[in-house]
């Protein structure tokens, strides 16, 4: 017997979702159209309950969740990076080595 190889269901997550919560469908029904699992159908709807919940809870900001970027911190790094490079260069035009630049 043939291994089924392992899918990804990122497209069908939500609309699988969406579509068990409106109950126009039975599970089953729902499982045979996404070609999944009828405990898939469930995970997912309870995700998205899940998920709603949490968005009432913040009270509903637009805010995203990406984290935040500490300015100085990248431009410090850009620094010494800079640095690193020159200093890298210079040491090889001095060992009788082609510079890296192109």
């Amino acid at each position: 017997m043939k291994k089924r190889a392992r899918r990804s269901h990122t497209g069908l997550q939500g609309e699988g979702a969406l579509a068990a919560l409106k109950n126009d469908r039975t599970i089953a029904q729902l499982a045979e159209q996404f070609d999944v699992h009828p405990n898939q159908i469930t995970s997912w709807k309870e995700q998205l309950l899940a998920g709603a919940a949490d968005v009432f809870e913040r009270g509903g900001s637009t805010k995203s969740s990406a984290p935040e970027v500490d300015i100085k911190a990248l431009h410090a790094k850009i620094g010494e990076l800079v640095l690193e490079n020159d200093f890298l260069e210079r040491a090889l035009g001095k060992a009788g080595f082609p510079s890296a630049k192109r």
